[in-house]
């Protein structure tokens, strides 16, 4: 299907979408937010998604843009967008039953960043850097990052990023454990490629439950995550894949998931 702000493909079991808003380095607007929203129910088989910017930027924030109707006030605008589109698209992500890969290609600002952190394995580019801007318009964080932030590089951090709108490079985001990996601006493409053709040729299933375990002992206390752990084990255990790593094991070969 094609889309009007992104693209979006799905080969080899690999899904990318990619916002594709040159013009305003890949605002995220309603439209985009719901075009992402609908692309996430066509994975289809995929088992792992990338999620990437065209051009030079990730994401540049919200769309500063959008018109305010008459009758309605700036705030009644954001509110009803982020509930509408923003929000229900984050939540279809973390909902996901497949890894979730952000390459981060440029600057990832305003709610740029809290959407490449809701990425299970950020990969950034040397060039690119990390940006709370909300202060920097009156606005407060969005997009999950009040959520995210505190749980990835702690309260001190966090409030270094929102209060002050720093800009967090992407070396400093990897020192700060806020990212999987920096890499130089010309390897980012072939360094994804090679993550996400790793992580599609795993245990999908296991890898699914791995997500949604730590995910939910985030915010369950230790008696409920082991009850997590050993449900999530049960179902792991009798899939095919973990059969074929213990036949591949045995005959000292390497194992074939097919995410069964």
């Amino acid at each position: 299907m094609a889309y009007e702000n992104i693209l979006f493909d799905v080969t080899d079991g690999v899904a990318t979408i990619t916002m594709n808003r040159n013009d305003t380095r890949n605002a995220l607007s309603w439209a985009m937010a719901d075009d992402i929203s609908d692309a996430l129910d066509r994975l289809g088989d995929a088992r792992v998604l990338v999620i990437t910017g065209a051009g030079k930027g990730f994401c540049s924030g919200g769309d500063l843009g959008t018109k305010v109707p008459e009758g309605l006030t700036r705030g009644q605008v954001l509110q009803n967008g982020l509930m509408q589109s923003v929000n229900p698209m984050l939540l279809k992500i973390d909902a996901l039953n497949i890894p979730v890969i952000a390459a981060v290609n440029g600057a990832a600002a305003g709610a740029g960043a809290p959407l490449a952190l809701a990425a299970d394995l950020v990969i950034a580019a040397d060039s690119a850097f990390f940006l709370m801007a909300f202060a920097n318009v009156g606005l407060v964080p969005d997009a999950g990052g009040s959520w995210v932030l505190s749980r990835l590089i702690g309260k001190a951090r966090a409030m270094q990023m929102i209060l002050l709108a720093e800009r967090i490079s992407a070396a400093q985001a990897v020192d700060w454990g806020m990212i999987y990996k920096a890499v130089p601006d010309d390897q980012l493409a072939a360094e994804t490629a090679t993550l996400a053709r790793k992580l599609a040729d795993g245990p999908t299933l296991a890898y699914g439950l791995m997500r949604k375990a730590l995910l939910a002992g985030l915010e369950s206390d230790l008696d409920s995550a082991l009850t997590t752990e050993a449900v999530g084990q049960g179902i792991a255990g009798a899939s095919k894949d973990c059969d074929e790593a213990i036949a591949a094991f045995m005959a000292k070969r390497a194992p074939v998931f097919r995410g069964e």
